[in-house]
Formats: structure tokens, C-alpha cells, sequence
């Protein structure tokens, strides 16, 4: 079984479960909360196919498919394999994005981020993985963070690369819109 660290002690999952619903991390410009049903029509309307053009996933083709999306997520936290978080800027609580880490029940959890287009190119990126990353830090034992992305996106590999992240191995797959990924994962250590 794997544990967590909460107040500097190793729990059970149960515990660690019970507190995912509380998560709630700040950072200079950013609050990164859990996801909930409130946010399926921002998640919607910028979660689009340029946002996705690097991505695995597909955007919803329905607010309904969306909430559902959402859902899924939720339930992840409940069972305790994924911690999907809002991303907000702190003056006015202005949706951004989502970021995540997948896996937390594994020796190799896997980071993962997007933002909305009109957030882009201001750092936001790199401040909500900095804040997730410490947050995982404390929070969870692991052997390294597993964070896969399309070589073409120099954005996102940099902020792998910020948290000292080696390519590990190279690989292609097809996304769910019928694309091919030219991807690398990188492996971050604690």
C-alpha cells in the first residue's frame, strides 16, 4: 500500500482520501482549488480544439458531455487516483485552467496542465505546477513524476524542464481527435 505524508506522518489512503477534498493551494497570483460541477461552462467554452491540438483528449462536443467529463474527475479524487484542481487568479477568481496530477495511488504520479488561450505566455503554467509540485512533495510518496508532452509544445516542456525534468523516452500516439503526438515524457525527482 502506498502512503502519504499529512503533518510530517505516513497515513493510510483513507485519510489521505478524506483530505484530496480539501486541497486548496495559493501561490503569488493563483489559487488552485478542486474541481467541481461550478466550473463545467468555463471548462467547456475554453477547453477548445487549439487548446487541445498537443493533447490526448478531445474537447467535449456538449456542456452535458462535459459535466460528465467532470464527474469522472470527481470521482477520481472519491476513489483516490486523480487530484484534478481549478486554476483561478487570485483578484477576481478568473478561470484559467486545469492542472492535475494523475496516478497519486502509484510510485509514479503524472503531472498534466492547460490553460485557456488568453492566459497564455504570462507564467501561469509554470506557478500552478511549481504550487501542485510542492503540494505533491509533502503530500505523497513517489519514486519520480511522470509529465509526457508533445515535443512541439516548447511551453509546457519548459516548465518540465523548470522543475528539472530529464526526457526519460520518447514516444507517438494517436490523440483522440484522430492526431498523431510526437511526445517525450520527462521524469522529475523530488
Amino acid at each position: 500500500m502506498v502512503g502519504f505524508y499529512i503533518n510530517d506522518c505516513v497515513v493510510a489512503s483513507a485519510s489521505f482520501m478524506e483530505n484530496l477534498e480539501k486541497v486548496s493551494l495559493e501561490s503569488k497570483r493563483l489559487i488552485l482549488q478542486t474541481i467541481s460541477l461550478e466550473h463545467t461552462e468555463d471548462v467547456f467554452r475554453e477547453f477548445t480544439s487549439e487548446i487541445t491540438t498537443f493533447m490526448y483528449p478531445k474537447p467535449a462536443q456538449s456542456l452535458s458531455e462535459t459535466e460528465k467529463i467532470i464527474k469522472e474527475m470527481i470521482l477520481q479524487r472519491e476513489n483516490h487516483t486523480d487530484l484534478v484542481l481549478v486554476i483561478l487568479k487570485k483578484d477576481g477568481l478568473e478561470f484559467l485552467g486545469i492542472c492535475e496530477v494523475g496516478a497519486i495511488d502509484t510510485q509514479t504520479p503524472e503531472l498534466g496542465i492547460w490553460l485557456k488561450k488568453s492566459a497564455h505566455g504570462h507564467g501561469f503554467g509554470r506557478e500552478a505546477i511549481d504550487a501542485l509540485k510542492d503540494w505533491v512533495d509533502k503530500n505523497v510518496e513517489y519514486n519520480y513524476l511522470s509529465y509526457p508532452v508533445d515535443k512541439r509544445n516548447i511551453s509546457s516542456r519548459k516548465i518540465a524542464e523548470s522543475l528539472g525534468g530529464k526526457v526519460f523516452r520518447e514516444f507517438q500516439q494517436i490523440n483522440k481527435s484522430g492526431d498523431l503526438l510526437d511526445e517525450v515524457e520527462y521524469r522529475i525527482y523530488k
